[in-house]
C-alpha cells in the first residue's frame, strides 16, 4: 500500500506541477528578495514600484487617503454599533469593519488627526511637520504604496510552495537558534531587503492562515521585521558616517543576531501561548518530523501546495483583501498612535526623563557625551529617525556611531512598526512593545558599544 502511494505521488507531479511551483515562486523571490541598485540606492522591486507610485501621486495621496479613511471610519462605527445583517453575511465586510469598540475609537482618533493635519486646524502640535505632518505627508504615502504592491504580490511567496520548501530546509537552523520554523526566514529576508512593514504584513498573513503559533508570530513580528538596508543607509548618511558603512552594518547584524537569540527565550515573548489563532495546540511531533525533513520531502510539500492552490481569481481576491485590510485597518491606527507618540517626543520632556537612567550606564561603558546620547536611547520608541535628528549634533564620531546602530537595532517604533503590529492580528499588546523595546535596547547596546570601542 505504501509503495503504491509513493508511485501515485511520483506520477501525480508532472512538468505542469513543477512549473506551477517554480514560476510564481521565482517571481515572488524576484519582487521581494532580490536586491537591485537604483541611483546608487539598494532596494527591491516591490519597494521600487511602490516608490514610483508614491512619487507620481505624492501630491494627492494625503487628501485621497484622508477621504478614504473618513469613509472607512463611518462604516466601522456603523457596523460596530448597529451590527447590520449584511456585515455578518460578508466575510470581507466583517473582517474590515467589525473590529470592536477599542479599535474603532483608535481609528476615529487616527482619522481626526488626519483631518486636522490636512486642514491645519486645531492645535499646531498635532499637525506640525514634526508630528501629524510627518505621518500624513511622508509616511502614509509610503505605506499606501508599499501595501498596494506587497498585498497583491504576497500570494506569490505564500501560496505556491516556496514557504514549504524553505521551511523544510531551514527548520534545523531556525528552530534551535531562534525557536522558530524555517519559513520565518522568508519574513526576515523580505524585511531586510525591502522594508519592515513588508515583514509585518507577511507575518500577519501567515499567522492568520495558521502557519505560526501565537508565540512564533509575536517573536517574528518584533524580532525579525528588521529595518531595510536602504533605511539603515539613510540613518548613516544623516549622521555623517557614510565612510563607516561596513563596520556599521556589521555591528547591526551582530547586535540583531544576539537579540534574536535571547528575546524569544525571555518574557514577554517566551510566555506567549504555543497555540495557533484557532487555539489548536502546537504539535511537537509534527515539528520534529519537519526538522528531519529532507530537501526531497520539502520539495514534495511545495508541489502539493502549488497543486492545491486556489487559482488565479482566488489569489487576486486574497491580494485585494490584504490591501484593503492594511489601508483601512492599519493606516488609521498608525496615524493615531504615531501622532500621539511624536507629540510626546517633540513637545514634552518625557523622553528626556526616561533617558536619564542611561547616563550612568553610558558613562560606565565609557561613551563620550553620555548625557547627550542618553535621551536618544529611549526617544526611538516614538520614531526611529528621532535619535538621528537629535544625535547628529553630537561632535564625537564614536557616540554618533553608537546612536545610529542602536536606533536601527531597537526595531520597535510607534510611528510605523509599532503601530502596524498593534493594528495587525499579531498577539502583541502596547505593554509588550514597551518591554520588548527596552529589552532590545539593553541587549544590543553593550554589543554596539563593544564594537564601537574596537572600531574607534
Amino acid at each position: 500500500m505504501d509503495s503504491s502511494n509513493q508511485a501515485e505521488r511520483k506520477k501525480r507531479f508532472t512538468a505542469k506541477h513543477y512549473l506551477a511551483f517554480i514560476l510564481p515562486s521565482l517571481i515572488g523571490i524576484l519582487l521581494f528578495m532580490t536586491p537591485i541598485v537604483i541611483d546608487g540606492d539598494i532596494t527591491i522591486p516591490v519597494a521600487f514600484l511602490a516608490g514610483i507610485v508614491e512619487g507620481a501621486f505624492a501630491d494627492v495621496l494625503p487628501l485621497a487617503m484622508t477621504i478614504l479613511l473618513v469613509l472607512s471610519v463611518i462604516m466601522t462605527v456603523f457596523v460596530v454599533a448597529a451590527k447590520p445583517a449584511f456585515a455578518k453575511k460578508s466575510e470581507l465586510v466583517e473582517a474590515l469593519f467589525d473590529v470592536g469598540w477599542t479599535w474603532t475609537i483608535i481609528r476615529v482618533f487616527g482619522v481626526l488627526f488626519a483631518v486636522l493635519t490636512l486642514m491645519e486646524w486645531g492645535p499646531e502640535f498635532i499637525w506640525s511637520e514634526d508630528t501629524g505632518g510627518l505621518l500624513l505627508f511622508e509616511l502614509i504615502p509610503i505605506l499606501f504604496s508599499v501595501f498596494l504592491f506587497a498585498g497583491f504580490f504576497l500570494p506569490l511567496l505564500m501560496n505556491f510552495g516556496l514557504m514549504e520548501l524553505v521551511g523544510s530546509i531551514l527548520n534545523r537552523i531556525m528552530r534551535p537558534l531562534f525557536t522558530l520554523p524555517g519559513r520565518s526566514s522568508i519574513d526576515c529576508m523580505a524585511s531586510w531587503m525591502g522594508d519592515g512593514t513588508i515583514g509585518v504584513l507577511l507575518t500577519n498573513k501567515q499567522y492568520e492562515d495558521g502557519y505560526y503559533t501565537k508565540r512564533e508570530a509575536a517573536v517574528i513580528g518584533t524580532t525579525f521585521s528588521v529595518v531595510s538596508i536602504t533605511f539603515s543607509i539613510v540613518i548613516l548618511s544623516y549622521m555623517n558616517l557614510e565612510h563607516l558603512f561596513l563596520p556599521y552594518y556589521g555591528t547591526i547584524v551582530l547586535a540583531g543576531f544576539v537579540a534574536a537569540i535571547i528575546l524569544p527565550r525571555i518574557p514577554p515573548l517566551s510566555r506567549k501561548a504555543d497555540t495557533y489563532i484557532t487555539d489548536k495546540k502546537y504539535d511537537a511531533k509534527e515539528e520534529r518530523q519537519s526538522i528531519g525533513a529532507s530537501f526531497k520531502s520539502g520539495l514534495r510539500q511545495a508541489l502539493e501546495r502549488a497543486t492545491t492552490n486556489n487559482g488565479f481569481t482566488a489569489n487576486v481576491k486574497g491580494g485585494m483583501k490584504n490591501v484593503l485590510d492594511m489601508w483601512l485597518g492599519v493606516i488609521p491606527v498608525v496615524m493615531a498612535l504615531g501622532t500621539a507618540a511624536l507629540v510626546v517626543a517633540e513637545y514634552t520632556p518625557v523622553f528626556e526623563w526616561l533617558g536619564a537612567p542611561f547616563i550612568p550606564l553610558l558613562q560606565i561603558m565609557q561613551v563620550p557625551e553620555a548625557a547627550a546620547a542618553a535621551q536618544t536611547m529611549v526617544i526611538g520608541f516614538a520614531d526611529m529617525f528621532l535619535p538621528a535628528i537629535i544625535g547628529s549634533g553630537i561632535e564625537n564620531e564614536m557616540t554618533r556611531f553608537i546612536i545610529a546602530c542602536v536606533s536601527v537595532t531597537q526595531l520597535i517604533y510607534m510611528s510605523e512598526i509599532g503601530g502596524l503590529l498593534l493594528a495587525s492580528k499579531l498577539p502583541v499588546s502596547f505593554t509588550d512593545l514597551v518591554i520588548i523595546f527596552i529589552e532590545r535596547t539593553l541587549i544590543t547596546l553593550p554589543v554596539v558599544v563593544l564594537m564601537a570601542h574596537l572600531i574607534f
